[in-house]
């Protein structure tokens, strides 16, 4: 692939998770959004729908999975770091999923910032994050 080729799909994947994340509110059911940009600490859980948010959040995991899988692709060009993400990202939502969905039926003030962060996890491409400076050191190291 050429870099202004290269240059081009990295930019339209980025952009993909930039309108995620602009678009949030419009393409995604997720009450814990004004939520959190609230004092959050001080005041009581939302109403919210369980299954509902739950399959929000899911979508939203796998949207922004699926680019930055496409993301990691494009910048090494090797299958193998694709299935090893594949595995860390289905991992990773096992775990994140199941502690969501705990602080979601049993809400309480003290664990509202732990709720916070792996929310964040889930919504965001922090994994993505992690993961490209460790595949690009592992790549120059070796």
């Amino acid at each position: 692939m050429h870099k202004a080729a290269k240059f081009i799909l990295l930019f339209i994947l980025f952009g993909l998770l930039v309108l995620i994340r602009f678009f949030e509110n419009e393409l995604f059911y997720d009450p814990y959004l004004t939520f959190f940009k609230k004092d959050y600490l001080y005041i009581d859980s939302p109403r919210r729908e369980v299954l509902k948010v739950t399959l929000n959040t899911t979508l939203r995991f796998l949207l922004n999975t699926l680019i930055s899988l496409g993301i990691l692709y494009v910048f090494f060009k090797d299958k193998s770091i694709i299935k090893f993400s594949i595995f860390v990202y289905v991992v990773a939502y096992g775990i994140l999923i199941l502690l969501y969905l705990y602080f979601v039926i049993n809400p309480r003030q003290e664990d509202y910032y732990l709720f916070f962060n792996i929310r964040r996890f889930l919504i965001q491409p922090i994994i993505l994050i992690l993961l490209l400076p460790a595949f690009y050191y592992h790549k120059f190291k070796a």
